[in-house]
C-alpha cells in the first residue's frame, strides 16, 4: 500500500516532529509514503485571498505531480495543507471551466491534471484504511497513565463532512481508546480555532482562545493534548508562558502530535518521534503491558 505524500512547508521546519513521527508510524505500519517529487507550497490561506486562479493553480502542482508519479491517494498530515489541498481537487472536479483554466496555468510547466486523486489526512487513513485491529497487532506497549484531550482543530473535519462528524469528531478518540489510554470525551473546544495566524497579528484574542482550550483540558484531568495540526500545536505549546503572564495562571501541559503517541505504542524510539523537541515534555509511561485487541 503506498500513499503519496505532502509533507508542506510546516513539516519542513517547525513541524518537523510531525514529519518524522508521521513517517516512522507508516513506516512501522508497512505502508510506503512516496514524498511529492519537488512540491511547492499549497498556498495556504493568503494565496486564496489575493488571487483564486492563483492559489489553485499553485496547489494543484503539487497534485498535478501526484498524478504523474502514478498515486493514487495523497497523504496530507497538514491541517491546512489537507483543507487546501482537498479544496483545490473539489473544484477541479466540479467546475470544468475552472479545470481548464487551471490546466491552461499548468500547462507552462508542461503539467496538467485531471482531478482524479483523492486527498486524505493520516488520521483517516489510518483509522479508517489500516484499521484499529491492524494497528493494536502491531503495538507492544499500552498507553495507559495518558489522559488525552484529543484537539482535532477546526479545519480537518469541515467545512464539510469528510471522514469524521463536524461538531463531534472521535475518530482520535477512537484511536487512543483502543491504545490503552483514557480520554476526555467532553473536552469541549476539541473543534474550536486557536486563533491560526491571528497570532501574528491580533495576539491578545489568540492568546484568549488558546487559554481556553488549554482551561478545558486541564479543568477536566488531561495530562496532554493531541493535536493533528502544526499550527495548532506551536500556538498552543509556544505561547504558555505569555498567557500564563496575562491569565495569572501556571499551564504547563504537553502538546504532541498523535502520531507522537500512537508511535511510542508502537514500541517507536522517542527520539525518532521528535520527542525531545516538546517545550513540555510528556508524563512518562508506565511500565510495558501487553496490548490487547479492540472491543
Amino acid at each position: 500500500m503506498k500513499y503519496g505524500y505532502y509533507p508542506g512547508c510546516s513539516l519542513e521546519y517547525t513541524a518537523k516532529p510531525y514529519d518524522l513521527s508521521c513517517r516512522e508510524v507508516f513506516k512501522a505500519l508497512q505502508i510506503e509514503l512516496e514524498e511529492i517529487e519537488d512540491w511547492n507550497c499549497c498556498g495556504a490561506t493568503m494565496y486564496m485571498s489575493q488571487d483564486t486562479l492563483t492559489a489553485y493553480s499553485v496547489s494543484a502542482r503539487n497534485l498535478s505531480i501526484a498524478e504523474h508519479q502514478g498515486c493514487g491517494e495523497v497523504c496530507a498530515p497538514c491541517s491546512s495543507c489537507y483543507t487546501i489541498l482537498r479544496k483545490t481537487n473539489r473544484y477541479v472536479k466540479w467546475d470544468p471551466h475552472a479545470r481548464a483554466m487551471i490546466n491552461d496555468a499548468l500547462s507552462a510547466a508542461d503539467l496538467s491534471y485531471t482531478g482524479g486523486l483523492e486527498v486524505r489526512h493520516p488520521l483517516d487513513i489510518l483509522v479508517n484504511t489500516i484499521g484499529l485491529n491492524r494497528i493494536v497487532d502491531r503495538c507492544v506497549r499500552s498507553l495507559e497513565g495518558y489522559r488525552i484531550a484529543p484537539y482535532y482543530g477546526c479545519q480537518i473535519v469541515r467545512p464539510v463532512y469528510h471522514f469524521d462528524d463536524m461538531d463531534n469528531p472521535t475518530t482520535m478518540d477512537r484511536l487512543f481508546k483502543a491504545l490503552g489510554a483514557e480520554v476526555v470525551e467532553d473536552y469541549p473546544g476539541k473543534v474550536r480555532c486557536c486563533g491560526g495566524m491571528l497570532m501574528m497579528t491580533f495576539e491578545d484574542v489568540a492568546l484568549d482562545l488558546n487559554a481556553d482550550l488549554l482551561e478545558g483540558a486541564v479543568t477536566r484531568g488531561a495530562n496532554c493534548i493531541a493535536t493533528v495540526c502544526p499550527m495548532c500545536q506551536m500556538n498552543l505549546e509556544s505561547y504558555q508562558p505569555q498567557i500564563n503572564a496575562k491569565r495569572h495562571s501556571n499551564y504547563r501541559v504537553p502538546i504532541v502530535y498523535f502520531t507522537q503517541l500512537l508511535g511510542l505504542a508502537l514500541g517507536i524510539e522517542p527520539k525518532k518521534l521528535g520527542l525531545d523537541d516538546l517545550l513540555r515534555p510528556l508524563p512518562k509511561l508506565a511500565p510495558a503491558k501487553p496490548m490487547e485487541g479492540v472491543k
